[in-house]
């Protein structure tokens, strides 16, 4: 059951009208929620096959028709695959992989985070002393190693990008968590003798929560750029599975001759990263208790 806010409705009830209030984070929440039904649906809403090939039609312009009636809307690609279709599809890859990393890695900080803030001293030291290790790699050789090693796929590059990226997290719940243990609540519960492992899911962790939501509301964005660069780079999801960062390098050698094939996986990509800034821009608006209204 809800539980009722200051004004007597509930607490969700209130967040949702404050967040709607805030028109660029509402335009945020419309792009991602059409960006995630359109890769649910992707099957259904896609106008042909993504990888169906027709040489006979490769690098026509957008809105040309075919022999039998069909309209490609965003025209063919070098091999004659319908450019729509690819970017419906490209969507998939792009948000599996920031939900997936994203989870990974705001996992183990959040572990990490709560650990190093609440208990202090030499785990305090030595897992913040880590992070430090890991921020000195450069994330482009580290993942260049890695993949050359296993490989490139999905499961790859999920595992690149949320190992490598919980640092961020570790360090916001840390902080969080260093000011809600001196809270009177935390000091009561341990004044009584209950186990640290019990204030920390309880009492500690449902407090930190908000800030660790934001900063993986916002980190999404970052991961798909980071997808698409290596799919770009020929190190993400391999062909002939399409991915925005793919088709993106295939489009670089006809910029000058067919621009419609970079163009649009491009618009792509900055439409769902600039959706899912602005809803976390608003999220973290909105949950930050000295702006509310």
């Amino acid at each position: 059951m809800a539980r009722p806010g200051a004004s007597g409705q509930p607490e969700w009830l209130t967040f949702t009208r404050r967040l709607a209030r805030r028109r660029t984070a509402l335009f945020g929440a419309v792009v991602v929620v059409a960006v995630l039904a359109v890769a649910l649906t992707a099957p259904f809403v896609s106008p042909f096959d993504p990888l169906g090939q027709d040489l006979e039609n490769r690098l026509k312009a957008p809105g040309w028709q075919d022999g039998t009636g069909h309209v490609h809307p965003l025209g063919t690609d070098h091999l004659g695959r319908d450019i729509l279709a690819r970017v419906i599809f490209g969507a998939r890859p792009a948000l599996l992989v920031g939900v997936a990393a994203v989870l990974i890695s705001g996992v183990l900080g959040m572990v990490t985070g709560l650990l190093s803030g609440y208990f202090g001293g030499r785990v305090d030291d030595v897992l913040m002393r880590l992070a430090d290790i890991q921020l000195a790699f450069p994330f482009i050789l580290l993942a260049i190693a890695v993949i050359g090693v296993l490989g490139p796929s999905l499961f790859t590059i999920i595992a690149v990008i949320g190992v490598s990226s919980w640092v961020i997290y570790a360090r916001v719940v840390r902080g969080a968590v260093l000011s809600i243990r001196e809270r009177e609540f935390v000091q009561a519960a341990q004044a009584l003798g209950v186990r640290d492992w019990r204030i920390l899911v309880r009492h500690i962790l449902p407090n930190a929560f908000t800030p660790w939501l934001v900063v993986a509301t916002l980190d999404m964005a970052r991961v798909i750029v980071i997808e698409s660069a290596l799919s770009f780079l020929g190190l993400g999801v391999q062909p002939p599975t399409p991915t925005w960062g793919g088709m993106l390098a295939d489009g670089r050698v006809y910029l000058s001759t067919a621009w419609w094939l970079a163009t649009f996986p491009g618009l792509a990509i900055l439409v769902a990263v600039l959706g899912i800034n602005l809803f976390g821009d608003g999220l973290r608006d909105t949950l930050d208790p000295r702006l509310k209204v």
